[in-house]
């Protein structure tokens, strides 16, 4: 998995570089991009109920898929940008979150880990 990311990390900076696009992806104008294309995620299941979000899930998985690249991406060239390895950062993260929220409090709980 890591050498996947690594090796999408390097057309991510190929496509970046041989376009001079660097020079506008300082960290603020990142962060904001993440979160343009995670509302163009969010667009997809707005004013929907559940079953219509399963129906549309399944109708536009491509579109949906294509936003949640553009999201990904974005996260990937800034994570790099920051230097912070994504896959330890994510690690240390789900490991924290076990402490958070232990199984036998958390196991079926939508609870925030201060209310459990």
């Amino acid at each position: 998995m890591e050498k996947r990311l690594e090796d999408l990390l390097a057309k991510i900076k190929k496509f970046r570089d041989e376009r001079d696009w660097a020079q506008f992806h300082n960290h603020k104008d990142m962060a904001i991009s993440i979160i343009v294309e995670a509302s163009e995620l969010l667009e997809h299941f707005q004013w929907k109920n559940n079953e219509e979000i399963k129906e549309m899930a399944k109708a536009k998985k491509n579109e949906i898929g294509e936003e949640v690249a553009d999201v990904f991406l974005y996260l990937v060239e800034l994570a790099d940008n920051l230097g912070i390895d994504l896959i330890e950062v994510a690690e240390k993260k789900l490991k924290k979150n076990e402490l958070k929220y232990p199984v036998e409090k958390a196991k079926g709980s939508a609870k925030k880990y201060t209310e459990l």
